[in-house]
């Protein structure tokens, strides 16, 4: 299966559905008032995270993703119907990045995790809610809020009990099909994995996911092969596994191991604070036993464990599996590096609308003129005041005029009426 971990995409939360225009018309009931139902709210965006899936792969394919908008309200105070949400499923570590901003939205770094990214469209109210004892027949009804777009990247990063780390052909993919139920393409020539690998430990030495990391060659944190582009998954592993060809056939291993922890540490220093065991590997060739002096001075100088394994044979794999899954069982139990953004939107400077429903009647709505309605009491001249200098400090005076606003005009906020006063 091809692997993905980077992709492009596209969200749309649902609209949300009109408020109704619409009054009681009824035998016998001869002044029936408005009975104007309400939108439906649209359908949210909301990403989970699904640890059957390794791969962003569906992602390829489809990458506009659209939530239905909320149905619009009817006749008989019916309110619409408010839009299911739309579930995007994503491998268990997806990173969802805003993509002009570059803010992360999201870290889905637990299984089953869910994050709503874009909120759907509150539904408009009917005219049923605007009804006042001087203005008893309203012919206006609120359009449904617009709802969130957002352009965005997911970024996988693998998470991982333990990441098997090292040069190319030093028998890492071997050793994972060895110890796990993985089944990577393995070659006897010089040949390089081009994708990570997942393979689950079970049984004797416990259960735990361990990960085959490919691509890391000297100028990884550079660019250089395709080390830069899988590092990211060696983030999210709590334990490494260097593997190193001890025979020295392909070139000095304690020079590989200097290397690759030079790559590491200048990718993200804190990865060097991980635990590390070093496997020697490739035991069976009797050059490895010659070099195996050098690997165990390089192993205590910088206070790593070593163990001498042939993956090829099963030698030593018992003593190193038990190894690592101690490691792991003492190591902490979550890696979550990025912190959610959440897009804060300052209500008091929030946006707002102005209907205009005829010559002498408009409609004023808008977050922060509903929340500031909702703190202040109208029924004191302080509170009155105080409301009218935050209409005039805010601009809304000002667009009111512009709408054609003239003196002694009802405007209409929150169902609430007030005669307009310049």
């Amino acid at each position: 299966m091809l692997f993905i971990d980077r992709v492009k995409i596209s969200v749309s939360a649902g609209k949300g559905g009109s408020g109704c225009v619409s009054f009681r018309r009824e035998k016998y009931v001869p002044n029936g008032g408005p009975d104007g139902g309400d939108g439906g709210k649209g359908g949210d965006i909301v990403f989970v995270a699904d640890r059957s899936a390794n791969s962003l792969l569906d992602f390829r394919y489809k990458k506009v993703f659209k939530a239905e908008p909320g149905e619009n309200g009817a006749g008989r105070n019916c309110s619409g119907k408010s839009a299911d949400d739309l579930i995007i499923k994503v491998p268990v570590g997806t990173i969802i990045r805003e993509v002009q901003s570059e803010k992360i939205m999201a870290d889905m770094a637990i299984d089953n995790d869910s994050k709503i990214i874009a909120k759907g469209g509150r539904g408009g109210r009917g005219n049923q809610h605007f009804a006042t004892p001087s203005r008893q027949a309203p012919k206006y009804a609120e359009q449904g809020r617009d709802a969130k777009s957002y352009d965005l990247t997911l970024e996988l990063k693998l998470i991982a009990d333990a990441g098997i780390i090292g040069f190319p052909n030093a028998g890492k993919s071997t050793l994972l099909s060895m110890v796990t139920n993985a089944s990577p393409k393995i070659a006897g020539y010089h040949f390089t994995t081009l994708s990570p690998n997942l393979g689950v430990v079970r049984g004797k030495w416990g259960d735990f996911v361990l990960a085959d990391i490919p691509g890391l060659i000297e100028g990884a944190s550079q660019g250089a092969g395709l080390g830069f582009h899988f590092l990211r998954h060696i983030e999210r592993t709590r334990v490494f596994v260097h593997v190193v060809d001890a025979s020295g056939f392909e070139g000095d291993p304690v020079n590989f191991l200097k290397i690759i922890n030079k790559e590491l540490r200048a990718y993200d220093e804190k990865l060097l604070t991980r635990p590390q065991i070093i496997c020697a590997n490739k035991m069976d060739i009797p050059e490895s036993s010659q070099n195996l002096p050098r690997i165990r001075e390089y192993a205590e100088e910088c206070g790593y464990t070593l163990f001498a394994i042939s993956a090829a044979t099963n030698a030593g794999l018992d003593d190193l599996m038990n190894a690592l899954a101690a490691s792991i069982k003492n190591s902490p139990a979550s890696l979550v590096f990025e912190p959610d953004y959440t897009e804060e939107e300052n209500i008091a400077d929030a946006p707002f609308d102005i209907d205009k429903v005829d010559d002498e009647l408009y409609v004023l709505k808008g977050k922060g003129i509903e929340r500031m309605l909702g703190y202040t009491n109208l029924n004191t001249e302080k509170g009155l005041a105080f409301f009218q200098r935050y209409l005039r400090e805010k601009g809304i005076n000002d667009a009111l005029v512009r709408a054609g606003a003239k003196e002694g005009d009802t405007v209409i906020v929150s169902g609430l009426e007030f005669e307009y006063v310049p």
